[in-house]
């Protein structure tokens, strides 16, 4: 195996690796699952994207291999010099990748349960709550107007635009109680 033919095989591995990498993104909806960030190597937290992660170490095989396989069939540099300007390659390629996934995820916050716990929840009945039955309440959460099904803590009606607090949520089910119960 010579330089060129190792070099071809690099950027054929790099490449091909990325073209799947992609594909298998696109096919679960082309929502951007995370891969490579929050795994990496080299920043502490857990937090962002990592220096080193599947599309980095992809796209430096492809760069990398890319740059040397034309170094060396089309010009006459020197094979160890040829070798570090490929590195370099590498390197600006994998760095490109990084800079694009960093913006990508940097407004990217990790998820809290206790941000999406529903006890406590102050919201209003957008749908009356009948005797034993189901009705609706809406309530803001993260600047967003949401809704949910709602009964009555102790089974009895309650009057739309009643404010209300949930007091316990199961099966995706409000239970709330008039806020002015509780006061």
């Amino acid at each position: 195996m010579n330089w060129q033919d190792f070099y071809l095989t690099t950027f054929l591995v790099g490449f091909l690796l990325s073209l799947a990498s992609f594909f298998a993104g696109a096919s679960h909806g082309g929502h951007f699952h995370g891969h490579g960030h929050g795994h990496g190597f080299g920043r502490g937290g857990g937090r962002g994207v990592g220096r080193l992660n599947f599309a980095a170490i992809t796209a430096f095989l492809a760069w990398f291999g890319g740059a040397g396989y034309l170094l060396e069939r089309y010009s006459d540099i020197w094979v160890y010099l040829g070798l570090l300007v490929a590195i370099a390659a590498g390197v600006a390629g994998a760095s490109v990748v990084l800079w694009f996934l960093g913006k990508l995820t940097a407004r990217d916050k990790p998820l809290d349960p206790a941000d999406y716990d529903m006890v406590g929840v102050l919201g209003h009945v957008s749908s009356p709550i009948h005797a034993k039955g189901t009705g609706e309440i809406f309530y803001l959460r993260d600047g967003a107007r949401k809704a949910v099904p709602a009964r009555s803590e102790d089974a009895s009606e309650v009057a739309r635009d009643t404010e209300v607090i949930v007091t316990r949520y199961e099966k995706g089910i409000a239970y709330v109680r008039a806020w002015e119960e509780i006061q």
